[in-house]
């Protein structure tokens, strides 16, 4: 069992280290107030969500996890800080969308810009407010190169963002077209007979000017308040005292961590090749720990796109003793090592679903699309990857490690196909030239033959005797020599 116990160690520190990563995740995901870490219900807690730099795909996945978390924890109230020059028009659209699920306030505090798709983000929120120095605007849709998006295309996008922009803001009479004539050039604005942008400009607004009022009874054009810092903001809104915000931060390994979503399906896919590779490979176990680090990398990687959660992770580490169970305790019984595959794959792809906290839980074509596109991916790098180790890799020494070839226990004859049945007969003793776990290699009266061992592990060296031939090599148990 000596290899058994390595090969549980060899887990646990892949899992330790892969984790260890993401343990200030863990730690920065629970949001602690400063002044207290007991839940006050007197107090509105308020979560303060950094959007910065230009709108991309880690912005998502902060504003993702940060509501989900905002969801589970009944927090009153989301403010966006936010300086941002702009970004992808798809991510800024999946956004809008994100704050649209949270059922509490929704604010924008914007320090200094939100230009272009930071605008759309900040229209999407109940309230805006503004740093005295704060910008809004600028919002006309083009290609990531500069360039104008031709006109066909570009009267869609901006229809559609525009529709959003309706829908969420149904009862603010101004806020519609106000973002319309920060998108529109040939817009004209006018509230009444004032003139706010003639046609042939785009509408950026300053703090003081989001904040002049217009109409009967007067009401401001855009902002909700001008305020120095979020802290003066929310005395403002709720009274000194009367709230508390909960942090939002990422830590370096979120920060990390974050862009490597990007790439979750690679990941997964070396991940499970390299597991492949120790699965046949005899030794220290390299392969193995390096798959299971990777994995762990993806596991974390989706946590951070405020996609897995521990549900995930606790299914893949039970599929994978399940799997050992079959492998060094119960070959041959099959239903351990299918349960258990079934609740790996299981857990690659919840891993990858967005699933909203509260909204129910329904399998749906949109839910699973993308988990089985990226799933597939990993599968094809696994499987590609593997036919290249075993087919195209001859003599090298990755593949003289993996199809333990002669150079594994020394000189000999080596049968490589598997033996008949007939051939060494029930009770024949020989060696065990690598490591049965439980397939391995043994020799038997001067030739080598696939064999698996009948139960448990047995050791490079041990004396065998062989119990049957089957289509697929021997079955053999260890004997004291």
């Amino acid at each position: 069992m000596s290899r058994f116990r390595r090969l549980l160690l060899q887990v646990f520190f892949a899992f330790a280290f892969a984790f260890l990563l993401g343990a200030q995740t863990e730690e920065s995901a629970e949001p602690v107030s400063p002044d207290s870490t007991e839940p006050d219900k007197g107090l509105v807690d308020v979560y303060v969500v950094p959007i910065t730099e230009a709108i991309s795909s880690p912005n998502k996945f902060i504003l993702r996890r940060a509501l989900k978390d905002a969801i589970e924890n009944d927090v009153g109230m989301v403010i966006l800080e936010m300086d941002t020059p702009g970004g992808r028009v798809d991510i800024t659209l999946d956004m809008m969308e994100m704050l649209d699920r949270f059922e509490g306030i929704t604010a924008t505090y914007i320090n200094d810009d939100a230009i272009s798709a930071g605008s759309f983000i900040a229209a999407s929120t109940q309230e805006i407010y503004f740093a005295p120095r704060g910008k809004i605007g600028a919002s006309a849709v083009i290609q990531g190169t500069g360039e104008d998006v031709p006109e066909t295309a570009r009267q869609k996008v901006e229809s559609y963002l525009l529709a959003n922009v309706r829908v969420m803001t149904e009862d603010d009479p101004y806020r519609a077209d106000v973002i319309r004539a920060m998108l529109d050039a040939d817009f004209e604005f006018k509230i009444g007979d004032e003139v706010i942008k003639p046609a042939g400009e785009l509408l950026t607004l300053t703090a003081k000017e989001a904040m002049e009022e217009y109409g009967d009874p007067p009401r401001p054009l855009l902002g909700a308040g001008i305020h120095e810092t979020i802290e003066e903001l929310l005395d403002a809104r709720f009274g000194e005292g009367a709230y508390r915000i909960r942090s939002f931060e990422l830590t370096y390994s979120e920060e990390l961590a974050k862009w490597m979503a990007a790439i979750a399906p690679g990941l997964l896919g070396i991940g499970m090749l390299l597991l492949f590779i120790e699965f046949k490979t005899p030794g220290f176990g390299i392969f193995g720990i390096a798959g299971l680090i990777l994995i762990g990398v993806f596991f974390l990687s989706n946590y951070i796109a405020g996609l897995a959660g521990n549900e995930a992770i606790i299914a893949f580490v039970i599929g994978l003793l399940l799997v050992l169970l079959e492998l060094l305790l119960f070959p041959g019984t099959i239903v351990f090592a299918l349960s258990g595959l079934v609740l790996i794959v299981a857990s690659f792809i919840w891993a990858m679903m967005d699933i909203w906290p509260g909204e129910g839980f329904e399998f749906s074509a949109e839910l699973l699309a993308q988990p089985l596109f990226n799933a597939s991916i990993a599968g094809l790098i696994a499987v590609v990857g593997a036919m290249i180790v075993a087919r195209l890799l001859p003599g090298s020494f990755l593949e003289r490690s993996i199809v333990l070839s002669t150079a594994v226990g020394g000189g000999g004859t080596t049968t490589v196909n598997p033996p008949e049945p007939s051939g060494p007969p029930a009770g024949s003793f020989g060696t065990a030239v690598s490591a049965l776990r439980p397939g391995g290699r043994v020799e038997v009266g001067g030739q080598r033959y696939e064999a698996r061992a009948n139960v448990g592990t047995i050791d490079r060296g041990a004396a065998i005797r062989v119990l049957r031939a089957e289509d697929f090599g021997l079955v053999v148990e260890e004997v004291e020599s």
